[in-house]
């Protein structure tokens, strides 16, 4: 893809993900002072950094963007956490788990299932990160909404064993 072409699919994501950073950080991260629009800056100077990377199409680079979103607000609350070392654990409500999990578990949990399964991991990315519907993630993974129930259902199960093993 073009760069000019890449530039306009992530001027068209940007309030998406805005939206979602919005969402996350309102949802799960109280503690932090982050910002949604911190955030998804953050996160598509690390899209642009990708010049190697060739966006097959917009799907592509929101699968891509969502990815970098949780990978940026982790490796924010790290850098947090190490200029307050008085600062509160960073927990995120796993609704569909029924449980708070620590930020920083969560990611390496997801990293995990990222080496065994790169399609799961990137379905949590959407899911969870950006918040997408089932018929959202369909659409943006190209397969049919009953696959993505389906594989959700799957990843959902395989993320609360590796969250109780730690």
């Amino acid at each position: 893809m073009l760069q000019p072409d890449r530039d306009r699919l992530l001027a068209d994501i940007y309030d998406e993900l805005r939206r979602s950073a919005h969402r996350l950080l309102l949802r799960e991260a109280p503690l932090l002072t982050l910002q949604p629009t911190e955030l998804v800056n953050e996160a598509l100077i690390r899209v642009i950094g990708l010049d190697r990377m060739d966006f097959a199409d917009r799907q592509h680079l929101l699968a891509t963007a969502a990815r970098i979103l949780r990978q940026t607000m982790i490796d924010e609350i790290r850098k947090r956490r190490a200029q307050k070392r008085q600062m509160p654990e960073v927990t995120v409500l796993l609704a569909d788990l029924g449980r708070d999990v620590d930020i920083d578990r969560l990611g390496a949990v997801i990293e995990r299932l990222d080496q065994i399964s790169p399609d799961y991991a990137q379905l949590v990315d959407l899911r969870f990160f950006v918040g997408f519907t089932l018929a959202e993630t369909a659409a943006v993974l190209g397969v049919s909404e009953p696959t993505v129930k389906r594989r959700w259902q799957a990843a959902r199960a395989w993320l609360a064993d590796a969250i109780d093993r730690g």
